[in-house]
């Protein structure tokens, strides 16, 4: 296998400088860390000072923690969060080794919290970030004291197969270029994107400029949906193309009776953006749920 990198050098500078610009519209970061895994170095940025119960972020495809601008400041006003760059993917991260399967993807993430020094911690992912904290969860669940899962991708159903074929289109040369566009359009529901929307562009320029040679996700069997043992919230997009929302919500209330699983009739994927403010006041709503819980245990 292959490992993911940027097309060309010419493509990287493109790409870092649409990084910058869109980091801009971030919140300063207290502190940067390229975190040493056996697959590569990972970016972490830590907002806010350290202290208990952090938060840890985990964002989508090509969404770098540039993804998490409409949700930092609220995070943040809650206590120390920390944002990563995904190995394998378009950002700040660099992988060095192939990532050939589930296994890998949980090592380098649980090598950067031990080498970070967090336990007990909020583990918050989108999309496909949804996937890989999930994958955690499964493999090392006491090192987290809660899970978040805004709508997952394969998490608790599989990819539709106008996914796939929209998917390969953007791969394809002489289409991409206005298949990229398209594609990002698609998963907001048809909703108009800013041209100078940081999230958007981003991604764009990531899908444009980065080849990911990461092994498609795993969907999750029923044994290792039952078997997380750590509180689960998850906000399902009722609109959602990456799976089909009402049966991805009802097997994760099958398979994990006690989570708090969540329907969302008029959400899309990009759900976290179009509905910043109250997925925002609902994650911090279990968050405090969740360490109440801890605290009269």
């Amino acid at each position: 296998m292959t490992l993911g990198g940027f097309t060309s050098p010419q493509a990287r500078v493109a790409y870092d400088a649409t990084y910058d610009r869109g980091f801009a519209a971030l919140p300063t970061p207290a502190e940067q860390r390229d975190v040493a895994t056996a697959f590569g170095t990972a970016r972490v940025y830590r907002f806010g000072e350290p202290g208990p119960a952090p938060v840890v972020l985990l964002p989508g495809r090509a969404g770098t923690t540039i993804m998490w601008e409409p949700n930092l400041p609220a995070f943040i006003a809650r206590g120390p969060v920390y944002a990563l760059d995904l190995i394998g993917e378009p950002g700040r991260s660099e992988q060095t080794a192939p990532i050939r399967d589930a296994d890998d993807q949980a090592a380098w993430l649980d090598t950067v919290l031990t080498t970070l020094g967090l336990r007990d911690v909020h583990l918050v992912g989108y999309s496909f970030g949804g996937w890989l904290a999930a994958n955690l969860a499964v493999r090392a669940p006491d090192r987290l004291a809660s899970l978040t899962l805004i709508d997952p991708v394969r998490t608790f159903a599989p990819f539709p197969v106008p996914l796939l074929v929209r998917t390969a289109l953007t791969l394809v040369p002489g289409i991409r270029r206005w298949a990229r566009p398209a594609f990002l359009a698609w998963i907001s529901g048809g909703a108009e994107v800013a041209e100078d929307d940081p999230v958007a562009t981003v991604i764009d320029e990531g899908m444009r400029t980065y080849r990911i040679a990461l092994p498609t996700p795993q969907l999750f069997t029923d044994a290792q949906l039952r078997g997380l043992t750590v509180p689960v919230l998850a906000l399902i997009a009722a609109r959602s193309v990456i799976h089909d929302g009402p049966r991805a919500a009802a097997r994760a209330r099958e398979l994990l009776p006690d989570a708090r699983v969540e329907l969302w009739p008029a959400a899309t994927h990009a759900i976290a953006g179009e509905s910043a403010a109250e997925v925002n006041a609902r994650v911090l709503e279990f968050l405090a749920e969740v360490e109440r819980q801890e605290r009269f245990a």
